[in-house]
């Protein structure tokens, strides 16, 4: 079972891009949210562990999960509102985002005795490791987890508007490197975060892939190795959880610490940048299925 950790929120999507004042389509969001619901359309044993409200947008986000197959039994509860988040978008489908999330349910989540003992893996990023308090209990769950062997994905998935302290959280995403198999992050995260695929493995990752929009995706790993496959083309609707598809393609193909090692790389690009494509070519975060996906070539 993958382990998906971290917040579900409410995206907020223009109906008509090209009007600031127009309406506003709710839509089931979050990277981690987006990430647990393109596990269960592929076909992948996942658990989404987080905290949602008890309001209607909270019973819709528990719903989504159960429809795609996700096990909800470690969602923490709480009468808090959901946290809302009102998507820009720009001429090429590139989505901004601003956040409605001072006293929501998310940030109360409080780390879980144990995970289920079927559990192989865990994935985390995005809001839930910036907004505090639960953000130190996200980071324990990871630090706990990597030490018990689980492998572990980070997608940071940075959203600069949420970051009052820019160099305290860049030292604090250092710290975490110890603790990640797998690092998986974008070229505008990277480029916020600064340092090198090099210096990230060498604090402990054994493989880093970085997506690059248009111009596809390149995997760097700990034995030095690069391997880079093209994007796929399709007419772009929207970015809106593209790289949550990421990274469940890729635990969908590694759920190993071993397994990094010897991954079949250019074949798992090439799958996650398919189903990535496909996400884009959609209005929202709508992950596909494995059908849709197909066998990665």
């Amino acid at each position: 079972m993958i382990v998906v950790a971290g917040e579900a929120l409410i995206d907020l999507v223009p109906q008509r891009p090209e009007d600031p004042l127009g309406p506003l389509v709710p839509r089931p969001g979050g990277g981690p949210y987006n990430t647990a619901v393109a596990l269960g359309r592929l076909g992948s044993g996942a658990a989404f562990c987080s905290r949602i409200s008890t309001d209607g947008f909270g019973e819709a986000l528990l719903g989504g999960l159960r429809a795609t197959g996700v096990d909800t039994s470690l969602v923490q509860r709480g009468p808090e509102p959901t946290t809302l988040a009102v998507a820009t978008l720009g001429p090429d489908g590139s989505a901004g985002y601003g956040f409605y999330a001072d006293g929501t349910a998310d940030r109360l989540f409080a780390l879980p005795p144990q995970l289920p003992p079927s559990a192989t893996a865990l994935a985390l990023g995005t809001c839930s490791l910036v907004l505090e308090p639960g953000a130190t209990a996200y980071e324990a769950l990871l630090r706990r987890e990597s030490a018990r062997g689980l492998l572990t994905l980070l997608d940071p998935n940075i959203r600069p508007a949420l970051i009052p302290d820019p160099d305290a959280y860049r030292t604090r995403f250092r710290g975490w490197l110890p603790y990640v198999s797998l690092l998986k992050l974008s070229e505008e995260d990277a480029r916020w975060l600064g340092g090198t695929p090099d210096e990230w493995l060498a604090a402990g990752p054994a493989a880093v892939v970085l997506t690059r929009g248009s111009s596809g995706l390149t995997v760097y790993t700990a034995d030095g190795a690069v391997h880079s496959v093209a994007a796929e083309r399709v007419e772009v609707v929207d970015t809106i959880g593209a790289g949550d598809t990421v990274n469940a393609a890729l635990l969908h193909h590694v759920r190993s610490v071993s397994a990094l090692a010897t991954a079949d790389w250019p074949r798992i690009l090439r799958y996650a940048a398919r189903a990535a494509a496909l996400t884009c070519a959609r209005e929202g975060a709508q992950p596909p299925t494995s059908a849709q996906v197909g066998l990665p070539s």
